[in-house]
């Protein structure tokens, strides 16, 4: 297999090489949950994550490289329902690289550090050839203190599904700054953990949460569904996308279910909570435009489904992203 670039989509070709490479090798029961991060026991239950970022450009509106990686790091953690405590960060500099924009960078890191509540402990840096582009790998670590198993593996019939606020925003944004389309959508690249914390503060029953990054919405409860065997119903009119990020699709021809967003995340729970859930999230830091978006079914055929029903009355089945996503947005 010759690795190309839809290998890092996050879509069909990159879960092949998961699967097929890291996976095989890396071969242990962790591992094989492929969650956003694994838990692991210490004193105390240890959540674990890691992951790199290539994006271009590397400052955009509403956030740059060093925001990013700081959000992803910390959503993932907190997707397990982990209390994000500590980052390491590895930079790779290729030469050219102006230190005035690698400054703005790691500033930017540690403000985004302070407001998501976790320490930069450790880092290293290399200096490789090329044309000053730069890029960071991060490691995140956190303490599990809630009792509940959050895991694709735990949907139930009849669970309610919502999505944290509007799609698309962060891959229009660094899409518009590639192709120098002047607008005024930005990034929605946020590190979310008022919203887990409010929620899990409230004892809410919480089965599943994902953050919905590369390969979009379709994607991530695609992966769900197969993880828990379940079909997933999905309401088209119900998907919160801003009209400005609506119209760039439309010129473009993109759909905002694929789109990749670094500051949304899905979260699924039994339905009989889905009103205080819901009110919590909305009364949230970056949860303002939240809202339910569908529902868990039984399992119709063979192969569990997710599917959207269309404002005219037809049904849409939804797969993981074939091919690669463009352009790069983590």
């Amino acid at each position: 297999m010759i690795i190309n670039m839809a290998h890092g989509s996050g879509g069909a070709f990159t879960s092949q090489l998961i699967d097929e490479i890291f996976v095989k090798e890396f071969d242990n029961e962790t591992v094989k949950e492929l969650e956003d991060c694994a838990i692991v026991d210490g004193s105390k239950k240890i959540a674990m994550t890691t992951d790199s970022f290539v994006v271009n450009p590397i400052i955009f509106p509403g956030g740059d490289i060093g925001r990013l990686c700081i959000c992803g790091t910390v959503n993932d953690l907190l997707m397990r329902g982990a209390t994000p405590k500590y980052i390491t960060c590895g930079f790779i500099i290729e030469e050219g690289a102006d230190s005035d924009v690698l400054r703005k960078i790691v500033k930017s890191m540690a403000a985004t550090a302070k407001e998501a509540g976790v320490k930069i402990v450790a880092g290293d840096t290399k200096v490789i050839e090329g044309n000053g582009g730069i890029m960071i790998n991060t490691a995140g670590v956190g303490f599990v203190e809630t009792d509940l198993n959050i895991s694709s593996k735990n949907l139930e019939e009849g669970d309610v599904i919502i999505l944290s606020g509007n799609l698309g925003d962060h891959h229009a944004t660094i899409l518009g700054s590639r192709m120098n389309i002047t607008n005024n959508i930005k990034s929605d690249n946020a590190p979310l953990n008022e919203i887990v914390k409010n929620l899990l503060k409230e004892n809410i029953t919480i089965h599943t949460m994902r953050d919905v990054t590369r390969g979009g919405l379709s994607t991530v409860l695609t992966e769900i569904s197969r993880s828990s065997n379940l079909d997933i119903r999905l309401e088209e009119d119900k998907i919160p996308v801003s009209n400005e990020v609506r119209d760039f699709c439309g010129l473009l021809g993109l759909d905002p279910l694929y789109m990749g967003n670094e500051g949304k995340c899905v979260i699924i729970l039994p339905k009989d909570e889905k009103e205080k859930a819901l009110s919590i999230i909305k009364n949230s830091k970056y949860g303002e435009n939240a809202c339910v978006i569908g529902e868990v079914m039984a399992k119709e055929e063979d192969k569990p489904l997710v599917y959207i029903e269309t404002e005219i009355g037809g049904r849409r089945i939804l797969d993981v992203l074939q091919g690669e996503g463009l352009p790069r947005i983590c």
